[in-house]
């Protein structure tokens, strides 16, 4: 596979409190230097607060899912991957906070074998239930190799609405009000805009455009690869299943919550951030190679907004190319979608292109900002759905 060096240019800024640059979309530095992110990251600091007024609204949200599964075989539905974040969450929902999850694992034909002895040993330990949906191989090949021609960086978009069909699809089934999720802004970030895309109408637009097979209808139990606007407005308003990010109300701290989860779970470290799935070994390459892009320094720079990373270890890790490089996994992907070697490199050598090139609902999603807005507060809407769109890039 081709190589290439990526260096900084002499006009390059960097944000004065993380590594945040003028790379990143949406880096749009104050008159101090300090870039959007870390506003955002203080006005989520002030709403997802560590403090008792904080705990109060996180033992009211508990409550609030004990109080609407109370009939049913499970209260809530948390989605893992086998991942540190996820098995944590799951932990902390069944041992800590007392509810009775299911456990849902999408799996689209790249899983990573530790982390799916993870997802078993936690679950087993747990005694919670596990349930693999496994999306039809040949919608997820051709998604992929779709996203490929169509040269954006957002390529990972169809396991993200697959994981998400595979919640509400799960949610609907068992009639559960409650999908949690083992996301932290303070940990992990939030993606920009136009290096994440998540869009149902774009999904679709996309393979109409490359794709070679047709795509099975959506049916509320079994969504597939459909969350195109009447979905989301089945689940989210006429069904009223929320999404909450419980790990916003709790002091979510990487190596603690490692240490908690080897002991009492027997968990294994997969490797590398983001290594449940073995494409983000392709999906990374890519990123850097095509696209200029290291998802780590929005990862590294919301660990060094909230102290668990200084900033000096930050940039001397982004010296190196991230180990879940690894050119072994990344062959072993391009084979499992069926191309030769030629093929992904026509496929790497096409013109940058990002979700703008193509028809998505976002136009529709800015004139309905206020709407969008209140959703996310209600919890209709993921949480920071109101951020990701408007405030990062």
């Amino acid at each position: 596979m081709t190589e290439k060096n990526l260096q900084k240019t002499n006009n390059e800024q960097m944000c004065t409190r993380c590594i945040v640059d003028t790379t990143v979309p949406g880096h749009n530095f104050d008159e101090n230097g300090l870039c959007a992110y870390c506003r955002l990251h203080d006005k989520l600091e002030q709403r997802y607060p560590l403090n008792e007024w904080g705990e109060r609204e996180l033992q009211k949200l508990v409550r609030s899912i004990k109080q609407k599964g109370k009939h049913n075989k499970f209260d809530c539905v948390v989605g893992i991957s086998g991942g540190r974040d996820s098995i944590y969450t799951l932990y902390m929902t069944k041992k800590i906070w007392g509810l009775r999850p299911v456990a849902v694992h999408f799996n689209d034909g790249f899983g990573n074998p530790v982390a799916g002895e993870n997802m078993k040993r936690a679950t087993d330990i747990l005694g919670i239930e596990l349930r693999t949906i496994t999306s039809d191989w040949r919608e997820s090949k051709d998604l992929r190799i779709a996203y490929l021609k169509a040269s954006t960086p957002d390529f990972g978009t169809p396991t993200d609405i697959g994981i998400a069909t595979a919640l509400y699809g799960t949610a609907h089934k068992e009639n559960v009000k409650n999908i949690v999720i083992g996301q932290s802004f303070r940990t992990e970030g939030i993606a920009p805009l136009e290096w994440n895309y998540l869009d149902g109408k774009y999904l679709k637009t996309v393979h109409d455009q490359f794709g070679t097979i047709k795509l099975r209808k959506w049916t509320a139990d079994d969504p597939g690869f459909n969350l195109s606007l009447w979905p989301m407005i089945y689940y989210a308003f006429i069904k009223r299943i929320r999404t909450i990010p419980l790990l916003y109300y709790h002091n979510y701290i990487r190596s603690e919550a490692e240490t908690i989860i080897k002991k009492e779970v027997g968990w294994v470290y997969t490797g590398a951030h983001y290594y449940d799935d073995l494409y983000q070994s392709l999906m990374t390459y890519i990123m850097r190679v095509k696209f200029n892009i290291d998802r780590r320094k929005y990862n590294y720079a919301s660990l060094v907004r909230c102290g668990q990373m200084t900033k000096e270890e930050a940039l001397e890790n982004l010296k190196n190319v991230y180990v879940i490089e690894d050119p072994k996994v990344m062959d072993l992907c391009v084979k499992r979608l069926g191309l030769t070697k030629e093929q992904f490199e026509s496929y790497l050598a096409l013109p940058p292109k990002t979700f703008r090139d193509y028809k998505t609902t976002y136009s529709l999603l800015k004139k309905l900002r206020w709407f969008v807005k209140i959703s996310s507060k209600m919890n209709l809407l993921p949480s920071t759905a109101y951020d990701k769109y408007f405030e990062c890039g």
